[in-house]
Order: structure tokens, then C-alpha cells, then sequence
């Protein structure tokens, strides 16, 4: 059997809501001996009887009402698809998957989403927690729209878009003697524990050479390739490290304090997006939305600057 056509089963579905040729052929707006036309031809297609008439009106048939409800539910199907169009166009609606170094994902940015969702409803995100080099990957290879990496890591199929730059900061122990200090240098921490870095980022390497500038002999005795394990660890009382503001705030509660340093060393991302695809209008809300949201964050910390 070839396919139907589409304005008989609309003729058929009018006729079945509305019990009468005349009242189906105002719901479609066509004629009524169109209709006609129209039911006679699906039933010939079909090879079944669809309607009798009784009085002035049509009764549809126990065949008929088993495809009615088959073709009610792909109207339905066809209209959510219409609303669904509709809500994407105006951004209220759809999915948008992001990428974010676990610098932001581990607090920082899950709050800005939770607020982003609020005022859009209908909108799906999935926010995944990758290493910055794995945020890249994943927006190279189309496995994420969005992502959130450090900026010194660049990809031909990956465009950059620079973020607020936010400083880096002194992660203490609570009881620890260089705690009771407003701002840090890098001579305080001569001799101290020192909980470094991973050595595959800018950032560490940043470090070491501030610390190598002034001479600071500090005693590497940890490294973690993440803020928040090297944050746990200050906690613990084992050392003291620098990291970035996002997560020495999440850690604020859980034993560590953190102070401004000086020389300022910065902590720099980037948004980042396929090169070859136009940036859909929620994920160009997102970025705008976040660097808002960055530049609050630092507005209200006050950073000093050298």
C-alpha cells in the first residue's frame, strides 16, 4: 500500500471530531463535496468503511475509531514538534550540553546554570566535569556545544572566546601561622609545604617561576592536578598551595582560609564553541550570562592589582 495522503487523513480526522461533512469542511476550509471526495478516496485506499450515515450526520465505524486514535496521536506527535520549533525559536526550549574544567564545574558554574534554567524552563543542560584538554576534545568533536577550559590550550576546530581573567590566591590552613596575614608574598612561603600543581598547565608553571624569580625554596612535598584536591589537602593541614578563587571559595567552610598574593598571577579561560558552527542563541545567552556572572564574583572580591 503507497503512503497516504495527508489531506485525506486531515478531511478524515475533521469529519470524525466534528460528526458532519459541512462542519468538517469549515474546519479545514476546504468545500464540502471536497471532503467528500476526499473520505471516498481514503476508504477506497484503505479498502474499509469508515462512516455511516445516520440522519444528516456520519457515524464513524469501529474501524474507523481504531484509526482515529492512531492518527490523533501523530497530530499530537506533528503539534509538539510545531511547539517545539516555536520554543527553540524564541530560546525557551532544546538542550545544551557543556564542558567546564573542574576549576568552575565544581560549584562556581553550577550555580550560575541553576539560575540560567530558572528563567528558562523548558531548556535541558547537561554540564559535564572534564580536564581543560578534554573540554577542547569534546567541543572538537561535536560532543558538547559549549565549553569552558584554560585559554592557553588551542584547537583549529575550536573557537576562543577570553573570559574575565580572575588572580590566583593563598590557600592556608585555618590554624596556620601565615592565616593571621591580610596578603601574601611569595617570601612568606619560604620553607613551607607546599601542595603544587599539576606540571601539564600554564598555571603551575606560572607559579614556580614567580616563586624561582624570588628565590623561594619552598618544600614540594605534594602535587595534585586539581584545585579542589589541593584545597581538601590545606585543609587537612598538610600544606598550603596557590589556586584559582572559584574553588578556594567552594572550600571556604571545610578548613582552609585564602588570601589575596601578590605579584598577581592569573587565572585565565576561555569559552569555547565549534569553529565550523554558528553559536546557537541560548549558548551565546550562556556565555554573556556567565561572564556577568564572572565579573559580579570578582567585582565583589575586589582583587588588588601590582
Amino acid at each position: 500500500m503507497r503512503g497516504l495522503n495527508p489531506r485525506q487523513i486531515e478531511a478524515f480526522r475533521a469529519v470524525v471530531l466534528t460528526g458532519g461533512v459541512g462542519a468538517a469542511a469549515k474546519l479545514i476550509n476546504v468545500t464540502q463535496p471536497a471532503v467528500s471526495r476526499m473520505i471516498r478516496d481514503l476508504q477506497h485506499h484503505l479498502g474499509l468503511t469508515l462512516f455511516e450515515r445516520r440522519g444528516t450526520g456520519l457515524i464513524p465505524t469501529s474501524e474507523a475509531l481504531s484509526l482515529y486514535a492512531e492518527v490523533e496521536r501523530a497530530f499530537v506527535g506533528l503539534e509538539r514538534i510545531a511547539e517545539t520549533a516555536t520554543e527553540l525559536r524564541t530560546r525557551r526550549a532544546g538542550y545544551l550540553r557543556i564542558a567546564a574544567l573542574p576549576a568552575l564545574a565544581n560549584g562556581f558554574l553550577p550555580r550560575f546554570v541553576g539560575r540560567f534554567l530558572d528563567e528558562r524552563p523548558k531548556l535541558n543542560i547537561v554540564l559535564s566535569g572534564l580536564v581543560s584538554h578534554a573540554v577542547v576534545t569534546a567541543v572538537a568533536q561535536g560532543q558538547c556545544d559549549l565549553g569552558f577550559a584554560e585559554s592557553s590550550i588551542e584547537h583549529a576546530a575550536v573557537q576562543l572566546e577570553r573570559m574575565p581573567t580572575v588572580p590566583y590566591v593563598a590557600v592556608l590552613p585555618q590554624a596556620h601561622r601565615l592565616a593571621r596575614k591580610t596578603k601574601l608574598k611569595p617570601g612568606d612561603f619560604n620553607g613551607e609545604n607546599f601542595i603544587s600543581l599539576g606540571p601539564s598547565t600554564v598555571s603551575r608553571f606560572r607559579i614556580d617561576q614567580i616563586f624561582a624569580e624570588h628565590g623561594v625554596d619552598r618544600v614540594m612535598r605534594i602535587e595534585t592536578p586539581l584545585s579542589e584536591i589541593a584545597c581538601a589537602l590545606a585543609g587537612s593541614g598538610v600544606g598550603v598551595a596557590l589556586c584559582e578563587p572559584f574553588t578556594a571559595t567552594e572550600y571556604a567552610t571545610r578548613g582552609i582560609v585564602a588570601r589575596p598574593f601578590e605579584p598577581r598571577i592569573d587565572f585565565e579561560f576561555a569559552a569555547l564553541y565549534a569553529a565550523h558552527r554558528t553559536v546557537p542563541p541560548v549558548a551565546r545567552e550562556f556565555i554573556d550570562g556567565f561572564r556577568a556572572h564572572v565579573m559580579a564574583f570578582l567585582g565583589h572580591r575586589r582583587p588588588t592589582r601590582t
